[in-house]
């Protein structure tokens, strides 16, 4: 299977279709997205949306979140979706591969992710890639929370 990888430029139906079909298998509470949503997305300077494509058909998508802060360029994957049909053909890695090299390109020194200690699978590819895990606890504040 030969997979191609583009950056997103536009919100068109396809790619909106794509991120309906695909988000619901990452995340079961993400609301689906639609084209004012991928919109938003390609339009912001801070992310870039990565698309693969295999036999013509997008079967995976990554997006790539940079920004300046004072000690540098921060970069962070985020939402890897590779779809259950296409997953262990080296999608998820050539996604990952584009974004290293586009996030290594803005002047990061480090690219950071999070990946459930349940999606065994992902974690193998983040580590053959050279992920490595860091000692640090994450933290989340969940707006509307009681907490």
């Amino acid at each position: 299977m030969s997979v191609h990888v583009e950056v997103v430029r536009d919100a068109t139906h396809e790619m909106t279709e794509a991120l309906r079909r695909l988000v619901p298998q990452l995340s079961t509470s993400a609301e689906l997205p639609d084209q004012k949503v991928l919109h938003r997305i390609v339009g912001s300077e801070a992310t870039t949306l990565l698309a693969a494509r295999a036999d013509g058909k997008i079967v995976g998508l990554l997006a790539l979140a940079m920004f300046p802060v004072p000690t540098g360029v921060r970069a962070w994957i985020e939402d890897v979706i590779v779809d259950e049909a296409a997953r262990g053909q080296g999608i998820g890695e050539a996604l990952t591969r584009e974004a290293l090299s586009l996030a290594q390109a803005a002047g990061a020194r480090t690219v950071d992710l999070t990946s459930r200690p349940s999606r065994a699978a992902a974690g193998r590819l983040y580590e053959r890639v050279g992920f490595a895990t860091r000692s640090t606890r994450i933290y989340r504040y969940t707006f509307g929370s009681t907490g």
